[in-house]
């Protein structure tokens, strides 16, 4: 099952990532993590990971090697290693060479590419190779995949979602967040993946859980948990340290229920190319 979690930035995304990859690890699935964010650098930290690991892009040869190496063809100016992986229509997480991946106790995670300096240009071929390697990626029947989405909604117009199972948004107490995620919810459906529902973030009194509620379900939108507002997350992320296994870890059990609770059969998947079967 891959499991895309979006929404603004700084809305609790990430910490809603590193939050499930634990609970599914929890239950005894193998987990792993995809980091489609090119801008976001703490997952590997918020993971207990030791550091990132390197990108899919460098296995592609960077940027103006990316259809390349997706076509199987050999790298321009003979510069890259010219890994066969990435052109492979299936890729299964045990593919992936152990440079790409970092790893605990059944949790990896893998990273597509990210912007590091000015000028650098579009994040254009980092959208297509999350595209093509997340719709290639295919799954045994006990391993999840949770994708950290870049912040807003363009992914969606590089159709990263097309091979997503379970769409899911983080809503935060604003106005802002709760129309990106009813854009989120429209976009999902438009693409053909199923938007799961959102999650309420960073709350910190009854009051706004009630009228952000109320706000997602006059939207329609499903409402899969709450993760209350918790200082030892914030105190955790500004350190660069795991997400402790405190309140939130309890609260969050719901949303990962929800979520396994409206897993749709392999058939309703389209079969082996939306990853339901090994």
């Amino acid at each position: 099952m891959k499991v895309s979690v979006c929404g603004k930035g700084g809305s609790g995304k990430s910490t809603l990532v590193a939050l499930l990859a634990n609970e599914f690890q929890r239950r005894g699935m193998n987990v792993l993590v995809v980091d489609s964010d090119e801008s976001n650098a703490g997952l590997a930290g918020m993971l207990g990971l030791d550091g990132p690991p390197m990108p899919l892009m460098a296995l592609a040869g960077g940027r103006r090697n990316v259809r390349r190496a997706l076509a199987g063809q050999p790298a321009a100016g003979g510069d890259t290693q010219g890994t066969p992986v990435l052109a492979r229509d299936v890729i299964r997480p045990r593919d992936l060479p152990a440079e790409c991946v970092r790893s605990r106790d059944g949790l990896r995670l893998v990273a597509v590419g990210k912007i590091h300096q000015a000028l650098e240009g579009c994040a254009c071929p980092i959208g297509l190779l999350s595209r093509e390697f997340l719709k290639r990626l295919v799954l045994a029947d006990d391993e999840v995949a949770v994708i950290d989405m870049e912040a807003g909604i363009e992914h969606f117009g590089r159709g990263i979602e097309t091979s997503i199972d379970a769409v899911v948004a983080v809503v935060e107490p604003s106005l802002e967040s709760v129309s990106l995620a009813e854009k989120v919810q429209s976009l999902a459906s438009a693409s053909g993946a199923r938007f799961a529902g959102a999650v309420l973030s960073k709350v910190g009194s009854e009051s706004v859980v009630e009228k952000l509620s109320d706000a997602v379900r006059q939207r329609e939108m499903p409402l899969l948990g709450i993760v209350r507002f918790h200082p030892e997350l914030l105190d955790a992320a500004l350190d660069g340290r795991p997400v402790p296994a405190g309140p939130a870890a309890g609260e969050v059990r719901a949303v990962a229920d929800a979520i396994l609770a409206a897993r749709r059969p392999v058939d309703d998947l389209g079969g082996i190319a939306r990853g339901g079967a090994s």
